[in-house]
C-alpha cells in the first residue's frame, strides 16, 4: 500500500462525503474518486466525440 499525503481540511470533506454516500470508508471513496477522473483524462478525443454523436443522434444534445 501506498500513503499520499493531503491537507486536512480536504481529508475531512472527502471523509464527509463518503459517509454520506455509503462508502465501506474513505479509503474506498479516494479510489472510486481516483478511478473516475483517471479514466476521463485517458480516454482519447474520438470517445468522447462517439459519445456526444450518440447523444446528439438520441436528441439529448444539439
Amino acid at each position: 500500500m501506498t500513503k499520499v499525503k493531503i491537507d486536512a481540511p480536504l481529508y475531512e470533506r472527502a471523509k464527509k462525503a463518503a459517509e454520506r454516500a455509503g462508502y465501506q470508508g474513505i479509503e474506498e471513496f479516494v479510489t472510486y474518486v481516483l478511478e473516475k477522473e483517471l479514466n476521463r483524462l485517458e480516454s482519447s478525443p474520438d470517445d468522447t466525440r462517439a459519445v456526444e454523436e450518440q447523444l446528439r443522434g438520441l436528441g439529448y444534445i444539439e
